[in-house]
């Protein structure tokens, strides 16, 4: 718990002095509780504690102002009391805002600075929990659970000092309760600490959940598996909840104990304080001092297990929003990175490289690859599925690094590139395409927002977009969905290449781009790649031989190996891999 309250207190930058100023607030407040016991004491003593009316009338004409100043004064001590608890918790909102904003933006950009395997390791409903849910916890701490705790140890503390310097005895009987309660919360602390960590997982599953079946809800329907997924969906969330309600249990079974040591205090009170006042070891004034501040140690004690249940769940969030704040990407970039703010050439080598992902370190997914491609070149890149194409093209950009060997751009090894300077570089079009909740204008924009319509209309063009583009209402201002919802599997290709080609990159590089599109638009696309206006090197995974065949070279990848490298010309004269695509294809 400690390790994550000096979290806290390192992340509050700016707000510290204002924290502090919300902590001195709630002492202050909770040390003026108690002077209106004082003044009922001794407004009790002085003007109440009479044989007689006559009397009490007498001595109260006689001293109007003094008992005008008393009233006075327990006015004043309220207003002023009032003011600073709504100035503290007016601060503590501030304070806890702030951290909520600041720390949501830092995990925010902590977490785009990650490597791949990063995002290969937390699941996105994961994340999100993080950045929702449990940063919301710790909030809530700053907000209310850090000033219940100082009032619970102010308001106790002060309780003893004033209680012990009334009347020993008295504050001992009341105080004899106090063992018992801590017992209990110990207890009590101990046994629903692994629960919040449990709930914590539980409501990650149930986001997690919700989220891949939103994403997914083509698939969903594609196989009517509503039904499944509404169970599925179902069954997390009675995890959540029956999670939540013995989290909850445990509170009510300390429950009862809690508040009946906390109400026994009145009942010690009116026994102890009664037998006191009659045998005249404390006077009316104190008896009803006492009384007024019983509540000074009722309340904590009532307030001590939500303020524990509460400091388990932020211990249990802090833990997990720590983990991303102190995740350190696995790639960087070297402090004698080479900056190249002008363009590529474009040549690429990949000298002797193998490569294997960190979650299975002895399966290679690559195995001593070697080639080099030429400046404005094109390379053809087939093979079987799972023989690692997308490893190979992932690892240009430095989306991942080699096991050995090294990939180099230019005759420089792209670990000692910045990243900037080699991703502005590089254009890629997946076949398994994100489009964001925006405008078709805007995604084919994405990668240079003050791009002109002109060079987006001209690079639609070029990618077959603006053949279905004007059929929609809006035309390039028409707002496609969340994964460009709305759209065919086709056309969504057609604007991520027209995204990639508008960045006018030295490498481009295209992941089975033209999969979903038909043979008419794959020859218009082809051509128009073959004569763009502007000098790049192609990488070109595909699986049609009407997409590689005008390749400078092509590569065959099987098991993680180059089988076979060459010329179209070349490779059919092999009667290899190629030669048996080729051969069916051309007879289908």
């Amino acid at each position: 718990m400690n390790e994550q309250i000096k979290w806290v207190f390192s992340n509050l930058k700016g707000k510290r002095a204002l924290f502090i100023f919300a902590i001195c607030c709630t002492i202050t407040a909770n040390i003026l509780q108690i002077t209106v016991p004082f003044f009922s004491k001794t407004i009790v003593d002085r003007f109440l504690s009479f044989d007689n009316a006559a009397t009490a009338a007498e001595y109260i004409g006689q001293n109007k102002q003094t008992l005008y100043m008393l009233l006075l004064g327990m006015i004043l001590v309220t207003l002023v009391r009032t003011v600073i608890v709504y100035t503290g918790n007016l601060s503590y909102e501030r304070v806890s805002q702030s951290f909520a904003v600041r720390m949501r933006a830092k995990l925010f950009r902590n977490i785009e600075a990650q490597s791949m395997e990063f995002y290969d390791r937390y699941r996105t409903g994961d994340l999100m929990t993080r950045l929702t849910g449990d940063l919301e916890a710790v909030r809530h701490m700053l907000a209310w659970v850090c000033r219940m705790i100082i009032e619970c140890v102010v308001l106790f503390s002060v309780a003893i000092v004033y209680y012990f310097t009334m009347d020993w005895l008295l504050a001992i009987c009341l105080f004899a309760l106090c063992p018992i309660i801590f017992t209990l919360m110990f207890m009590f602390r101990k046994k629903v600490a692994p629960m919040h960590r449990a709930l914590r997982e539980r409501l990650s599953e149930l986001n997690t959940a919700a989220q891949e079946n939103i994403s997914g809800n083509r698939v969903v329907k594609a196989f009517a598996r509503e039904d499944y997924e509404i169970e599925r969906f179902d069954e997390k969330n009675r995890s959540f909840s029956e999670s939540n309600m013995k989290t909850a249990f445990v509170w009510l079974k300390f429950f009862p104990a809690i508040e009946g040591c906390a109400d026994a205090l009145a009942v010690v009170m009116l026994l102890a304080g009664g037998i006191f006042l009659i045998n005249g070891r404390i006077g009316m004034g104190d008896y009803v001092a006492f009384s007024g501040m019983i509540w000074t140690l009722a309340n904590p004690t009532r307030n001590l297990g939500s303020v524990l249940n509460e400091l388990q769940r932020f211990s249990a969030a802090a833990k997990k929003i720590m983990e991303i704040d102190s995740a350190v990407p696995t790639m960087s970039e070297s402090a004698d990175a080479i900056s190249h703010p002008g363009r590529f050439n474009g040549e690429i080598e990949f000298d002797h490289v193998s490569f294997a992902y960190d979650d299975a370190p002895n399966a290679e997914v690559l195995h001593d690859i070697s080639f080099k491609i030429k400046p404005g070149q094109t390379l053809a890149i087939m093979g079987d599925t799972g023989s690692g194409k997308t490893s190979l093209i992932n690892m240009i950009p430095r989306f991942y690094d080699p096991t050995s060997g090294t990939v180099k751009i230019d005759g420089t090894d792209v670990k000692d590139m910045k990243f900037t300077d080699l991703r502005r570089n590089i254009g890629m079009a997946t076949q398994d395409v994100l489009l964001y909740s925006d405008s078709i204008d805007g995604n084919i924009a994405y990668g240079n927002s003050g791009m002109s319509l002109e060079t987006v209309k001209k690079y639609a063009e070029k990618s077959a977009v603006t053949s279905f583009v004007y059929q929609l209402p809006q035309g390039f201002d028409t707002i496609v969905g969340e994964r460009g919802v709305g759209l065919s599997g086709g056309q969504k290709q057609r604007i991520s290449l027209a995204r990639a080609l508008a960045i006018t990159p030295s490498i481009l590089i295209l992941d089975d781009t033209t999969s979903a599109v038909d043979t008419e638009t794959e020859q218009f696309i082809q051509e128009n790649l073959r004569n763009l206006d502007f000098e790049c090197t192609k990488i070109i995974i595909a699986q049609r031989i009407s997409s590689t065949k005008d390749a400078d070279q092509i590569m065959i990848l099987r098991n993680g190996r180059i089988e076979e490298m060459g010329t179209h010309e070349e490779l059919l004269a092999k009667r290899g891999y190629y030669y048996e695509v080729y051969s069916l294809q051309q007879s289908a």
